[in-house]
Parts: structure tokens; C-alpha cells; sequence
């Protein structure tokens, strides 16, 4: 059994195409099927339904491959260490971020690390919480940018910042004449919510813990288009503070402050408790530090590096 061959598997289990996966790694498809057939006889299991259109991999298959990704990636970590050693940055890194952060970091980080990192391949996923954090325990990602708190004990939680939230009114709700709202009045008469959002998930709002079911929840992951459903259809909602600044003067107008108390949430780098890319991780941190504003950052990242 080989890395090459454990590779191939991977690749025809993502393509789903014996012709793609190989041209994907670089070899010709006789060449990869030979490989991954070698591997089944040395199994003595079938890896691959070779029968199917397209193809798939049989249910023990399934178990091998995803134990294949976590060698991948246990064996990616050593070369990590090495380039560490040597200080070099150079190399690949995939990154997660969750649908409700990436609106506001995602273009800044690119512009950051092409400025300053040119020679890092930088592969990021913007998606939904729960598919992130999947990813992140079958080693389909090395990093991922999500709010706390995860509770995944085989992950680990690095603090970046904290940001508060915000009440985003219609100029047709009874609430958008106040200058400010209370928290503890909030009600879930005319409410939109993020599906995966501060509701129910942290409880920090009054209707995140009574009946919700007259709540409108958007399953999706975009603010932007939850903004414009207020605008369209009424009622109100939560955004995060950074959002902000990507909004003109007439949705501003539109913003409330909120209090009793300030809510808000933490959001934290994500990795497997295996992860030792710590150069690389330290790399996104200075990223993250230079786009986000400097009062919002965790006090201790501010003032030591990463460690793992």
C-alpha cells in the first residue's frame, strides 16, 4: 500500500470518473486503475462499484477511503513540519469558512495573501456550518473559520475575534421607530433567521427558547439575501456587526443597536486536534488581524502567536 495509491482513491472517490480523477493527479488512467486495483487484491476488498454510472464506492469502500484522507493528511503534517523548519511558507492550504463570516473576510484575505504570500495555494470552501465541520473530522479541510462554541472534541477551537449583533428593521415594522432595541423583548412575531444562526444554536435572544414555530427561517447562508427579504416582506432580523460595512447609507438607516444585554458571538479558528501546520495557521492569523478591526481581536492573539 502506497500514498499514490491511497491518493488515486481519493481522487476517483471526488470525480466519481476514472478518466477525471486520473487526469486530476497527473497519470494516465490505465495507470490509476492498475494502482487501485493492486490495492483491492491487496485488501482483498472492492473499493469501487465499477458498475455504477458513475462510479461509486461500495459501503467498506466508503470506511477506506475516508480513512485514506486522514493518512493523506497526517502525511501532508510532516512535510508542514519540515517547511517549518526550513521557514518556508510555501505550499498548499485549504480553508473553510462559514456562509455567515465569508461575506466580509473572503475578498480581503485574498488580497492579503497575494500581496504578501503569493508563493501559498490558497483553497477555500464557503458553506454551511455543519458541512465544515464534517469536513474538517474527515480531513477534507485544514482549517475552518466558525463561530463558537463547535463542541467537537476530537476539534480544536483558536479564539480570533468577537463581533456583536445587530437588529436589521423594515421601515414597516412597529420596532423601526425606536433608536435602539432590548434584547429581552425581542418576540418572533415578524422575524427572519438564518437557519444554522443565533437561533436556536446559542439561545442568546427570548424566542430562541420559546415556540418558534411561527418564525421564518431562510435555510441558506446569506445575509445579503436575508436583508432583502426584510426589505421585500417586512419584519425584522439579526445580522452580524461586520456586515456593516458592507451595506450602503439607506440599509444603514435601517440598523439597530441592541442591548440588555450586547449579543454577539466568538468566532474561532477550526482544526483537528492533530493539525501541526502551526507556520501556516500563524500565517492566517496575521491575515485575519490585518482585515478585522484591531478592537474586535482576542486579546491573547493579539500579543502571542499560535501555538499547537
Amino acid at each position: 500500500m502506497t500514498l499514490q495509491q491511497l491518493e488515486y482513491i481519493v481522487a476517483v472517490d471526488e470525480y466519481r470518473h476514472f478518466v477525471r480523477a486520473a487526469e486530476s493527479c497527473g497519470v494516465t488512467q490505465s495507470t490509476l486503475s492498475s494502482l487501485i486495483q493492486k490495492l483491492e487484491t491487496e485488501l482483498d476488498v472492492v473499493i469501487f462499484d465499477r458498475s455504477c454510472h458513475p462510479v461509486e464506492p461500495t459501503a467498506l469502500g466508503r470506511e477506506i477511503i475516508s480513512q485514506a484522507r486522514v493518512v493523506l493528511y497526517n502525511a501532508s503534517q510532516m512535510e508542514e513540519l519540515v517547511s517549518a523548519h526550513k521557514e518556508h511558507s510555501v505550499g498548499n492550504i485549504s480553508l473553510g469558512v462559514a456562509s455567515t463570516i465569508a461575506s466580509f473576510i473572503l475578498p480581503r484575505l485574498f488580497r492579503y495573501m497575494k500581496s504578501h504570500h503569493p508563493d501559498i495555494v490558497i483553497h477555500v470552501e464557503e458553506a454551511r456550518v455543519d458541512t465544515l465541520k464534517s469536513k474538517l473530522q474527515r480531513a477534507e479541510l485544514d482549517v475552518a473559520i466558525l463561530a463558537m462554541p463547535v463542541a467537537e472534541e476530537n476539534l480544536l477551537e483558536i479564539p480570533i475575534f468577537k463581533e456583536r449583533y445587530v437588529a436589521y428593521v423594515s421601515p414597516d415594522s412597529p420596532l423601526y421607530s425606536e433608536k435602539e432595541l432590548d434584547t429581552q423583548r425581542l418576540t418572533a412575531d415578524d422575524i427572519w433567521v438564518l437557519g444554522e444562526s443565533y437561533c436556536p444554536n446559542t439561545g442568546q435572544f427570548p424566542f430562541c427558547v420559546r415556540d418558534i414555530s411561527s418564525i421564518s427561517i431562510y435555510a441558506a447562508g446569506s445575509i445579503e439575501t436575508l436583508m432583502r427579504i426584510v426589505d421585500e416582506n417586512g419584519g425584522y432580523t439579526i445580522i452580524p456587526e461586520l456586515q456593516l460595512a458592507l451595506i450602503g447609507d439607506a440599509q444603514r438607516a435601517n440598523v439597530r443597536d441592541l442591548y440588555n444585554p450586547v449579543p454577539g458571538r466568538e468566532v474561532a479558528f477550526v482544526v483537528r486536534r492533530d493539525f501541526v501546520r502551526q507556520r501556516m495557521l500563524n500565517i492566517l492569523a496575521e491575515a485575519v488581524k490585518s482585515i478585522i478591526p484591531d478592537e474586535m481581536i482576542n486579546e491573547r492573539l493579539k500579543r502571542f502567536a499560535i501555538k499547537l
